[in-house]
């Protein structure tokens, strides 16, 4: 990626994030009806899965070029993971203590989900894509 590419990249990280602070803390007066639930799973919690799954893949486009070898793809997964997890676990603290939302652990379950899924996804292209290079 050229330097464009990642200043680009990370902006969008920075963006994506602000974001998800913004769906998580947002006092919302009024939501449009939606089913409670969608193939028997509650759609807040497809909107938790879906709202965690791009962090990964945002922070290897973003970090790409300090993933040159196998193990620094490991650790660049697991820190990104440990990141998500932290920035998950804070939302539903803050949204516990928010008199105008609600923490909830399945909510944290889906985050984890979608993190844990996206990670290993990352994880593999990265290390298909060194395999072809060498």
């Amino acid at each position: 990626m050229t330097k464009r590419q990642i200043i680009l990249a990370r902006i969008i990280l920075v963006l994506y994030l602000a974001a998800v602070a913004v769906l998580c803390f947002a006092n919302i007066k009024s939501t449009p009806d939606i089913r409670k639930e969608f193939f028997g799973i509650a759609t807040d919690k497809i909107a938790h899965f879906l709202m965690f799954l791009p962090l990964p893949i945002l922070a290897f486009f973003a970090f790409d070029k300090y993933t040159d070898k196998v193990w620094t793809s490991i650790l660049c997964t697991l820190i990104t993971f440990a990141c998500g997890v932290g920035i998950a676990a804070l939302t539903e603290v803050v949204q516990s203590r928010l008199p105008y939302r609600s923490g909830d652990h399945r909510d944290f379950a889906a985050d984890l989900l979608a993190l844990g899924l996206s990670s290993v996804l990352v994880l593999i292209i990265d290390i298909t894509k060194q395999k072809k290079s060498t």
